[in-house]
């Protein structure tokens, strides 16, 4: 029998942090997580993301109660050491155009030795590109009715990864989007390209109630 929701964490969902917000929530643990941070932060590209006005910058799983996230495989279960070492940063433009995300992939996400499981890049671009297209939905909630994936090349464990995600068309509750997984290169160097995918999302004729009791924002 499922119980009720704890009184905070239905504070939480009722006044979610603002995206501004969530970027001052998470506190590294260990030097690890520390020194993760330093390299994304002083990274061009993030330097880029922020300084152009088209795009917003948050951490959208920092916006999950506590209660919820240790129930989230992408906020919980898969975040930690070893796995999604801190979390991802977000950009989305404007309108829900684009969106582009960085984060770090730790060496316990493996299916073969070394290299990121396929099923992990295809969770991550499942998600992502939803959050992607959001934006441009009536009520910016929707469900995955279908998801392609090419695989290019190995990623490899316990490195940095961009998703870039575009929305390329939307027709009333229904949007489609397609994307790329890459390597964060260091300056100079071009991005070795892991996964892309295309896939189309529904916005469920209930999302305006649902949204009302979502933890996932």
């Amino acid at each position: 029998m499922a119980s009720a929701p704890p009184l905070n964490a239905i504070k939480h969902i009722a006044n979610p942090p603002t995206d501004a917000q969530t970027l001052k929530l998470f506190r590294p643990t260990d030097d690890v997580s520390a020194e993760i941070e330093r390299r994304i932060n002083a990274h061009s590209l993030t330097k880029s993301l922020r300084a152009d006005k088209a795009f917003t910058e948050s951490r959208p799983f920092l916006k999950i109660p506590d209660e919820y996230r240790a129930h989230s495989l992408t906020g919980g279960t898969l975040a930690g050491p070893g796995r999604v070492v801190v979390p991802p940063y977000f950009w989305n433009e404007t309108g829900g155009k684009s969106l582009v995300s960085i984060m770090y992939l730790g060496s316990d996400l493996c299916g073969h030795p070394t290299v990121i499981h396929g099923g992990l890049l295809a969770t991550i671009m499942d998600e992502w590109l939803a959050r992607c297209c959001f934006p441009a939905l009536p009520n910016q909630l929707a469900m995955t009715a279908n998801l392609s994936i090419s695989y290019k090349k190995p990623a490899p464990a316990s490195s940095f990864v961009v998703l870039r995600a575009k929305t390329v068309k939307v027709e009333g509750r229904k949007a489609w989007v397609e994307g790329h997984i890459e390597s964060l290169p260091d300056d100079g160097q071009e991005p070795v390209v892991y996964a892309e995918a295309s896939a189309l999302y529904i916005e469920p004729r209930m999302a305006a109630q649902m949204k009302r009791f979502s933890p996932v924002v």
